[in-house]
């Protein structure tokens, strides 16, 4: 049979030309071993490249890089409500919607990067389009003729933004998101690309990186939301929106300087064009048998990957989907047509079909998560408004900037996690991670229902209090009961981090096939921009059913008369069911198998 000896002299070059990087001897320019390159296509040494260098340079670029989208971001309910005169519904909507996108454009990013431009200059493009947004953003607040005027005090009257003003405003700020869509997604993937896969220690400080990458990104937020909060509310919003400005500037100016010490991966052919390929030669060889494992007539590798010397990591069949594995089967027809590509497929690339598919149903049981994440800059700021905010007589605390407290918790809990309990599970669990990922993320969103409990046992009480007060129509009067109420809730929520955010981060990037890491992060990014979506359409239905009859909505403007505590407990009874869904394929889910680092020698003539 034709294909049965072509495929057998490809694993027999296979056998012949490829050994283990372990049993290798050092290579006298120790170039890295997973094909990384310079920015010009040329091999790069490992000891002038990459590693903790290069990734902690990344990491101080995305501290500045998260403290100009925190800047923006975190107040944003409070600029559309005491800026733009929003009603506290529709700027939380408008949050929501804009943080979705701002969520689901790395998506698009992503692709951009894996299939034509790299990781390198999609960062440097979408950064551009960043601090442009950013600069029209500064502009916007600025110039009065760019807002509405302020509200009377004495009537509270507020007049309406012109139409010119809100449409200035948004299309800034859905230009930061653009910006933020090419930006994320690659910078994170780009600093993991740092790390050798193919060496064992720098495969364990690639686990590492993300641990550190979460700290540093919250470092960038403690100081947006500490310092940036109260500028914006006492000292002026075109300063507040300023610094985040600046910030941007000044991490694409470091980003450029760095150049020489970064590891670069080529950019390949489209991800999608391989997923396709796989499904139309399963659909064309419909009527195959599913292969045994270890058959003979079993397309492993192309030959043109051994021509080319090409470093690819082979996927181990796996026992899951086995319908796919039709796609590997060679059969005479296959070798009649011009493209064999669209009729036969490797084990791997099958096998990258079967990642991308395992991970959906992890993905889809995440998407609560992405939803409950989505409350904190919104009413839990709002929230915090209506409570006693002072610290002594003269300093009042930003109701926004108790969300630092999530980012402290990270920022003590990380090292902690970090240097203490993963050595001490890895010697119990065996597990370089030291607990799975799976089982870290689980424990996060377990962590993330306690915060919604805890969030809407604090709003009965401060409901309580209001009617105790005699404050239930009086929704700008003070609640006597302090803002640090709202502390549990907000600790629960960085613990949840911990555990959850950089677990999917991890996840999402380790095991997407190799040629679409920027897609993993992008991925992950997708949950959150689809919970922020999906809360927004949530708290819709929620608004409609509950103002029926003519009753007081849940979310009222004045808050003494809202049940945001129905909604938490709504939230925390939503993300338990979501949980009974995440355990069961958690459980039987099946990692990412890798041959020991396969490696494609280039053939000599």
């Amino acid at each position: 049979m034709p294909g049965e000896a072509h495929t057998g002299t490809a694993m027999e070059d296979l056998s012949s030309t490829c050994e283990s990087p372990l049993l290798a001897k050092p290579d006298s320019n120790n170039l890295a071993e997973d094909g990384s390159t310079d920015l010009k296509g040329r091999p790069v040494r490992r000891s002038l490249t990459g590693g903790w260098t290069a990734s902690l340079l990344i990491i101080g670029i995305e501290i500045a890089e998260r403290l100009a989208y925190y800047g923006i971001a975190s107040n944003l309910v409070t600029y559309l409500t005491n800026v733009m005169h929003q009603t506290t519904v529709a700027a939380a909507k408008n949050v929501n919607v804009w943080a979705g996108t701002a969520s689901m454009l790395p998506l698009f990013g992503a692709f951009v990067a894996d299939s034509y431009l790299g990781r390198y200059w999609t960062i440097f493009s979408s950064s551009i389009v960043y601090l442009l947004g950013l600069s029209l953003l500064t502009l916007s607040a600025s110039l009065t003729s760019f807002r509405p005027s302020p509200c009377d005090t004495t009537s509270y009257t507020c007049p309406e933004a012109l139409g010119f003003q809100v449409g200035f405003f948004f299309f800034s700020l859905y230009l930061v998101a653009l910006g933020q869509g090419g930006h994320k997604p690659c910078l994170q993937a780009f600093g993991a690309d740092q790390f050798d896969d193919r060496d064992p220690e720098e495969r364990k400080h690639k686990s590492s990186f993300f641990n550190w990458w979460y700290f540093g990104m919250s470092s960038g937020l403690v100081v947006s939301i500490s310092v940036l909060m109260y500028i914006q509310e006492n000292v002026g919003w075109g300063l507040g929106f300023g610094i985040p400005t600046m910030a941007m500037a000044i991490a694409l100016s470091v980003f450029m300087c760095g150049t020489r010490l970064y590891r670069h991966k080529l950019p390949g052919a489209s991800p999608f064009t391989g997923i396709a390929q796989v499904f139309v030669a399963c659909i064309l060889k419909w009527n195959v048998p599913v292969p045994s494992q270890g058959e003979n007539n079993i397309y492993v590798i192309q030959e043109e990957q051994l021509l080319k010397g090409e470093k690819n990591r082979e996927l181990l069949p796996t026992n899951q989907l086995r319908f796919l594995d039709k796609a590997t089967v060679a059969v005479d027809l296959d070798y009649k047509h011009k493209d064999i590509n669209w009729r036969l497929c490797t084990v791997t690339q099958v096998e990258e079909v079967k990642l991308v598919l395992r991970l959906l149903p992890i993905w889809v049981a995440c998407l609560m998560y992405g939803v409950v994440f989505a409350q904190s800059p919104t009413f839990f700021t709002k929230q915090g408004s209506t409570m006693d905010r002072k610290i002594g007589e003269n300093f009042e605390v930003p109701a926004a900037s108790l969300q630092s407290f999530i980012s402290l918790s990270i920022l003590v809990l990380v090292p902690v996690y970090d240097r203490i309990f993963v050595p001490v599970a890895r010697k119990i669990t065996k597990n370089e991670r030291g607990i799975t990922l799976l089982q870290r993320i689980g424990i996060g969103i377990f962590t993330s229902i306690l915060s919604m409990t805890v969030a809407a046992l604090t709003e009965m009480k401060r409901l309580q209090v209001a009617k105790d007060y005699g404050l239930e129509d009086m929704p700008h009067a003070t609640i006597p009961m302090s803002i640090f109420w709202l502390l549990p809730q907000y600790i629960l929520f960085g613990i949840s981090d911990v555990f959850t955010m950089i677990g999917l981060q991890e996840y999402f990037y380790d095991q997407m096939p190799d040629t679409m890491k920027s897609l993993g992060i992008a991925l992950y990014l997708s949950v959150f921009g689809i919970g922020s979506f999906l809360s927004s359409f949530y708290i819709s239905i929620l608004e409609e059913l509950s103002s029926r009859g003519k009753k007081q909505s849940w979310f009222a403007d004045n808050l003494n008369r809202a049940h945001l505590d129905y909604f938490y407990w709504s939230l925390a009874a939503l993300s338990a069911l979501f949980l009974c869904i995440y355990v069961p394929f958690a459980s039987c889910f099946i990692y990412k198998k890798v041959e020991t680092d396969i490696c494609h020698d280039e053939e000599t003539s």
